[in-house]
This record gives C-alpha cells, structure tokens and sequence, in this order.
C-alpha cells in the first residue's frame, strides 16, 4: 500500500510532486521516489508490503515505461510465469509493469487485487492511469490546462493551490453522506470512478469503464450454493494474505469477521469496545477468538472520542463525510498497526450476502398513510422524517428511506443557494437503478455500483492509511462479488424469518461458537446518539457555524436524526475554509 502523484503536460515540476510525497507520507513511510524528465514528473510513498528490499522501490522502470503503482496483485506470481522478463525484483509492481508492457490497456482484466495506478509511456507520451474494479484504492486527479494532476488523497492536489468549493457537491453530501463520483467537494478535481481507466495524451483525458458484473442469476441448487462458497471462500481469503510483513484481522462480534478468522491459521485478531455495553462487541469477539485460538488484543473507545473524531476526520477525508464509523475503523486501525502492517477486514459481506434488513423489509413500498402524512407534518420533525422515509415507491423510497436528507428536507434545512431549482438531487442513485432486476438484486446492484466504493471503502482506506496499516477486505474480491450476484436470491435472503447470509449461515453455522449466529448485529458503529447527548453544546455551536457559513437557513432541530453528518461538515468546512 502507498501513496502516488503525479503531473503530466507543460506544467510538470519536480518540486511540487515532492511536495505531494511529503502530504501522503502517512501512506507510504518507508521511503519515497520521484521520477521528472520534460514534460512528466511522478511520485511515490512506500509502504513496503511485497519485497520489502529496495528493489521494490518507486516510481519502476523498464524499457520506455514508468509506474508509480499503490496496492496489491494477490495473482502476481502465476501472471510473472507467462511474461518474459527480465525482472530484477521480487515485487507486484514489476510485474504489474511487464504486464502492462506486453498488453497495454488490457492489463487490468487479468489483475486480481486492489489497486490504483498510473503508468508513463515514453515512446507514445501517454499516461494511462486505472483503479481496481471495487473501488478500494482511490484516484484523484484535476486537469489545469494541458497538465494533469493526480494522487491518491486530496491533500495532494490542494497543494497548489485550492480551487472554489462546488456547492453542488456539498448538496450532494446531504443526500449521499459522502460526495459522489466523479465529483469532489473541489470544483475542477475529480475521483476516478471504480472500474475505470483514465488515459491522457496530447492534452486529451478519455476515461472509460473496463468491468462491469452479471446480475444473471446461474445458481438456485442450496447445497451447490454452499459448496461453491465455501471453495471460493477458501481461495480468495488466503489469497489476501499475501505478504512479507505480519497480517491480522479486524474481529467483530459478527459472522463475516468470523468467517475471515475460520479460513486463516491462527491470525492475531483485533477487536473495538465502546463505553455502551449494547453497541460493545468484545465479549463475542473474546468467545470467536478463543473458538479459533487466535493471538487476540481489544481497543477501548470512551465517549470523549467523539469531539476527538471530529477533529481529526476533516485531514483523513480532505472534504465531508457522513460516516461515523470511520472513526472507529481509524481507532481499531491505530490499534492494529502496533502488531501487523496488513489488516484483512470484513467489509462488504452484508452488501453481496444480504446482510442489511433492508434487503428483506420491502423498502420502497410506500403506504397510504405515509403519504398523506409526510405531505402535512413538517419535514424536519421527528414525525414528518418516519413518515417521509416510509412514503415512496421505488428509487424514491430506497433514497428516502437511506438518504442523510429526504428531498422535503433539502429546500427547508439548507440555505437557499444551495437549492438549485431543478436539480435531482438522486442522480448517482438513478444512474445505477435497474428497473429490470428483481427488488434484492435491485439494492445488491445499487449498493455495489454507489455506497461501497465512495462510502464504505473511502471509510476503510482514509481511516487505516492515516496509520499507515493497509487494510484489505476479502469479501469485496471481485471473483466473490460475481459469485453472490449469480446466486437466487432467495437462497440469501429468508424474508419469514426476517434475515439475510443464508448460503453463508449454512456453511458456517456448525463452525462457529454455540449461538454466534443467533447474536443481533452490532459491528464497529459508533454510539453517536449517547455521545452527542452527552454533549449537546457540540451541536448547537456547529449549527450557528453552519448558518453563518451559508450553508443552513435555520438551526439544526434537537431531534434530527443525521447530526453526524453536520457535525462533520461543519468541522471540515472551519478546517478548509468558506464555501
């Protein structure tokens, strides 16, 4: 894992791209490289994870090509056997270079892992840049001109200099929690969506999509179901051990964790506890631990944390983030990195295995009396949010019942500039809704398509990486994601008893503890709730900020459901400056 940067075009200067390794040293603190000739200038930080030798080291040549590359090929050494060489490493990114030398564009559809980087083609004077098909490792990048800037955090780009806020990406925070792609909250940068290519030549950006999985369901057999799983499972989990430093696992008291735990020889586990014994996973993570037998450690989260996160999330995220959970990914990270360099993580499984209540809940079937509600009550009343959430059909449903706003709540919080007449607020939602699937595939298709890459694995690679500690989640591997989406979802989700996993409760359930299955869920989220009530004055002040800023037209209410969110924003917004 590390961090990368880059400039292409007339304005490439050496400098400013060691100015860039200096913002993502947190990424890559074990050495750093620039690579300048006219016209180009890349950078690198080193996390060294594979070959830990300098001949690892970055940006890599060989022959007219040039890569500064973070992440990892868990395939890498069945592609090195059917290159010719020569190679003079031992590392993914050689081969990953040969790779690319031999194949051109087509490299990234025989990469397995995660990944972004970006490659400089001297003879044709063309970078060609990808990131990997989740969206685990992120890509920015802004075009000045005829010079383009990249790497792999914000911080990076803001260097020289930092554009105008783009209020339309701050609206959409309100709905999302995060800011979608390509959008940042910077006018002129951009992420590089998951899937995608980018490549830049005489002054031309083209970006294209190079994946793309089937909905088609293949299998409705339980046992082949079971038995397929099972085999991808074993394969795929091992594979994201890959390293030549020590590799643990973030342990919840749930069955993913469990499930990463049950395929690896007596890892070292790490777990989160909160000071709120219902949110608390240590004891059922103490019972997994021992059931496995793993070198087990606990972290403990006191409320003060709370302001604590706050302070510190505006530098991870370089704009907001709704997310609260990243702070507790960013202390059991803290905690991990004193024992392992690689942490594996159990993100995404309630995504491709069903795992969230709405999977079987009929979530955008509206009511009668919802509807007639919701038209009446006041939006930001605790009443007029239950009723707004339960009165759509459809993409309006899933976006009101998931949103940080519903659309009534948009034009009656926010200040008026930030209400663009017109505006669909539910543009990333409606470019991925799939009126032809069935409703659970529906959601699967949704959530893999917008809230995993910009939300749930943004959360997982700021909040590690700030320790420097790559964080890697299995569950998420690629292969595993078109083998959940081929299963009948019916064989995922029992809509009677009100639960999803099903294929994955059966071929782990006489594997784990007595009762594991039957515990409610809880993971690493945090008792945000409690911990603002605790201190109230943290919201009343962020909301009188908030309204001198422009960004609110009235006080945030004492029961609003989403104060995370404005707390963050507001926090990032007194970090980065006016909107």
């Amino acid at each position: 894992m590390c961090g990368i940067a880059g400039l292409v075009g007339p304005g490439a200067d050496r400098a400013l791209v060691g100015r860039m390794n200096v913002a993502l040293h947190h990424r890559g603190p074990d050495s750093a490289g620039v690579h300048s000739e006219p016209g180009v200038a890349l950078g690198h930080t080193r996390l060294a994870i594979i070959d830990l030798s300098p001949g690892g080291h970055q940006p890599m040549e060989f022959g007219d090509y040039v890569i500064t590359f973070n992440g990892e090929i868990y395939n890498f050494h069945e592609l090195k056997a059917t290159l010719p060489g020569p190679f003079r490493s031992a590392s993914d990114t050689e081969v990953l270079l040969h790779l690319y030398a031999r194949d051109g564009a087509r490299c990234v559809e025989r990469l397995e892992g995660m990944f972004a980087f970006a490659i400089w083609d001297r003879r044709r004077r063309t970078l060609f840049a990808a990131r990997d098909r989740l969206g685990m490792k992120p890509f920015y990048y802004g075009l000045s001109g005829d010079t383009l800037a990249f790497a792999s955090e914000l911080k990076a780009l803001l260097l020289d200099g930092s554009p105008a806020k783009d209020l339309t990406a701050l609206r959409d925070y309100f709905t999302y929690g995060y800011v979608p792609a390509p959008k940042t909250a910077y006018r002129g940068l951009c992420k590089l969506p998951a899937a995608h290519t980018l490549t830049f030549a005489d002054g031309r950006l083209t970006v294209a999509r190079y994946w793309q999985p089937s909905p088609e369901i293949r299998i409705r057999d339980p046992d082949a179901a079971v038995e397929a799983l099972d085999e991808i499972l074993g394969r795929v989990i091992r594979a994201h051990t890959l390293a030549d430093v020590p590799v643990g696992v973030f342990l919840s008291g749930g069955l993913d964790s469990a499930t990463l735990t049950y395929y690896l020889d007596r890892p070292k586990t790490f777990t989160l506890g909160f000071d709120v014994a219902a949110r608390s996973e240590i004891d059922a993570a103490a019972t997994v631990a021992r059931h496995f037998r793993t070198e087990h450690a606990t972290e403990q989260a006191a409320a003060g944390d709370l302001d604590a996160a706050l302070a510190v999330m505006p530098a991870l995220f370089d704009e907001p983030f709704a997310d609260s959970a990243a702070w507790s990914n960013y202390l059991i990270a803290r905690a991990a990195r004193r024992a392992v360099t690689v942490a594996l993580s159990g993100e995404g499984g309630d995504e491709h295995f069903c795992g969230y209540p709405r999977y079987w809940q009929d979530v955008g079937r509206a009511g009668l009396a919802a509807r007639v509600l919701a038209r009446i009550l006041p939006p930001l009343s605790a009443f007029g949010q239950s009723m707004e959430r339960r009165a759509h059909a459809g993409l309006e449903g899933y976006a009101a019942r998931f949103s940080q706003l519903t659309r009534p709540q948009l034009p009656a919080l926010l200040d008026p500039r930030l209400v663009e007449p017109g505006y669909d607020d539910l543009w990333f939602y409606r470019a991925h809704w799939r009126e032809d699937l069935e409703p659970v595939q529906r959601m699967r298709w949704l959530d893999l398509h917008t809230n995993l890459a910009e939300g749930l694995l943004t959360k997982v690679d700021r909040s590690s990486m700030a320790h420097s500690l790559e964080v890697r989640p299995p569950l998420l591997d690629h292969r595993l994601v078109e083998f959940a989406l081929s299963v009948d979802p019916a064989l995922w989700v029992d809509r009677a008893r009100g639960e999803g996993k099903g294929v994955l409760r059966r071929l782990m359930g006489p594997r784990l503890p007595a009762g594991h299955l039957e515990r409610p869920k809880s993971g690493f989220g945090l008792p945000v709730r409690r911990w603002i009530r605790q201190n109230p004055g943290l919201v009343t002040a962020a909301s009188g900020r908030l309204q001198a800023a422009g960004i609110l037209r009235r006080p945030i209410p004492a029961d609003f459901r989403r104060t995370f969110a404005l707390l963050s924003l507001d926090r990032w917004l007194t970090a980065s400056g006016p909107a």
